[in-house]
């Protein structure tokens, strides 16, 4: 871990002193009046407020714990619960068989830490505007700020749909009680949030600020933000931007992504800086819970963590013969001490055979700790950075958009970069997909953001947005998915407090 990132993890940690219970920001009393203390803005300077955010992005609501793993994972055929069958039976059947209520506390931890963070990017955003400063710091704040609330609005309108629209700064409570907005005009102000930022934002940052968002983070978004909505023409201007611009690359080894040396290493677009001291406060200031609610469930020795989003046997099987990129995405395990150890339940390249009672049939070998940092740190794993945009993801949206857009030759030649990365030097394994038909090529590079991006975020949506998710989560045994389902009912008791004018989605009225 290098000492850059201790530096800007401890700034982020002090800017935020003091910041606790972001989830309950909403719950306060919606006739209140608002003070400055109200949102968490880490101080008065603006540098601050900004710093505050990358601290609420990795917390546990929206990156780095349950809420964030059962929106964004565990209704795919790829992930499950995991840990043990009565350890949250009632999000098990919520997420895993789609027995969606209305009172479910993770999707409403998810909405208002969402709501927390684009609160706190309208209040910088406007302290920027009415300082009419031509700054170059200051115009870079306010393109966080709007990366920020562009990436919790796509968080936003991809989990509920319709959701309220707000972009000032909150003076009282009763200004962001306003009605939900429809899904075009949310992908609206992303666009303009993204535009905006992506003027604003750095190619790069010196290094003392590695991390920091950059114009390729927002660009690579907005590709993201226009797949999602199968906008082919410029999802496919937006990677194409993103890969001529020879800031990133593949040369990174894929199964040295996930570790401590691939933290930023070159393909890294968007990754959100955690740290670890040996005193566990400290910890969990400046680190993340990511590996610790992913961790191995077990006792003694192997008491890594929660056992929770676990890989299913569809995703184990859904790997090409010999494809290295399974090694390095599922954690295997024996399921009891009395299991021999044997090559295939043996993790590279730390030679440790976990033992869990787990009921998923994988771990996420993507939140795997050092165990010699294990035992600097404790086993929690609260230092491993969290990765929310790879560069392969760029160039796998770029084949995507140059399929659909009838530039199959292109689309190949993007699709071979990822593979070739993946095959390494042995020519034996992932040959070259060499087929120029469209539905062929669609196919093939469906299966690879699958293999690719396995047990990181957003394989239910891809299966939302291609149009496939009931065949294919019935298909694995998921057989109470209906097409309702890709949107979750609004938090009851936000609709409570707002007076009638928040209404819930209508297929859970």
């Amino acid at each position: 871990m290098k000492l850059n990132k201790y530096i800007l993890s401890l700034m982020l940690a002090t800017s935020v002193f003091g910041l606790t219970g972001c989830s309950d920001f909403l719950d306060r009393s919606p006739l209140g009046q608002f003070t400055e203390d109200d949102t968490p803005e880490g101080g008065s300077s603006i540098d601050g407020q900004v710093f505050s955010m990358y601290t609420m992005m990795r917390s546990y609501n929206i990156t780095a714990g349950i809420p964030a793993f059962m929106v964004h994972n565990v209704r795919s055929e790829d992930s499950e619960k995991g840990s043990s069958a009565g350890d949250g039976a009632d999000q098990a059947a919520f997420w895993d068989d789609f027995e969606y209520t209305t009172n479910n506390g993770t999707v409403k931890a998810y909405w208002s830490q969402n709501y927390t963070i684009i609160y706190q990017a309208n209040s910088v955003i406007d302290a920027v505007n009415n300082l009419s400063s031509d700054d170059e710091g200051v115009k870079r704040n306010k393109g966080e700020a709007l990366f920020f609330r562009a990436y919790c609005y796509f968080n936003l309108v991809r989990a509920f749909g319709e959701v309220p629209l707000v972009t000032a700064k909150i003076r009282d409570a009763a200004e962001a009680n306003v009605p939900k907005t429809t899904v075009e005009k949310i992908y609206e102000q992303i666009d303009l949030d993204l535009d905006e930022a992506e003027k604003l934002l750095p190619r790069q940052w010196t290094s003392e600020y590695i991390g920091r968002l950059t114009w390729g983070a927002a660009r690579a978004l907005h590709a993201r933000t226009y797949m999602m909505r199968n906008s082919w023409s410029n999802m496919s201007a937006a990677a194409k931007e993103v890969m001529s611009s020879g800031l990133y690359n593949l040369d990174t080894p894929y199964d040295q992504i996930f570790t401590d040396a691939g933290e930023n290493c070159s393909e890294s677009v968007f990754e959100l800086q955690c740290a670890s001291t040996a005193a566990l406060p400290a910890s969990t200031s400046i680190g993340s819970q990511f590996c610790q609610v992913q961790g191995v469930r077990g006792s003694g020795e192997w008491n890594l963590g929660w056992g929770w989003h676990m890989a299913t046997k569809e995703l184990g099987t859904a790997y090409e013969s010999g494809d290295p990129r399974k090694d390095a995405t599922l954690l295997y395990f024996r399921k009891s001490a009395d299991e021999p150890v044997t090559a295939a339940n043996t993790n590279k390249p730390y030679g440790e055979s976990p033992v869990s009672s787990a009921m998923g049939a994988y771990y996420n070998k993507k939140a795997y700790t050092n165990p010699a940092k294990r035992k600097e740190f404790t086993n929690s794993g609260f230092w491993v950075n969290i990765r929310l945009i790879r560069y392969a993801d760029v160039v796998l949206m770029a084949a995507e958009a140059a399929n659909e857009l009838g530039n199959t030759k292109e689309a190949s030649d993007d699709l071979e970069m990822v593979r070739a990365r993946a095959r390494g030097n042995d020519n034996t394994i992932l040959p070259k997909v060499t087929t120029l038909d469209q539905a062929l090529l669609r196919d093939a590079i469906r299966h690879e953001r699958r293999v690719e991006l396995g047990l990181e975020f957003d394989r239910f949506y891809d299966l939302v947005r291609w149009g496939i998710a009931k065949d294919v989560l019935h298909a694995a045994g998921k057989v109470k998915y209906q097409d309702k389902h890709r949107y979750l009912p609004l938090p009851q008791d936000e609709i409570d407090k707002s007076n009638g004018v928040l209404v819930q989605n209508s297929d859970y009225k």
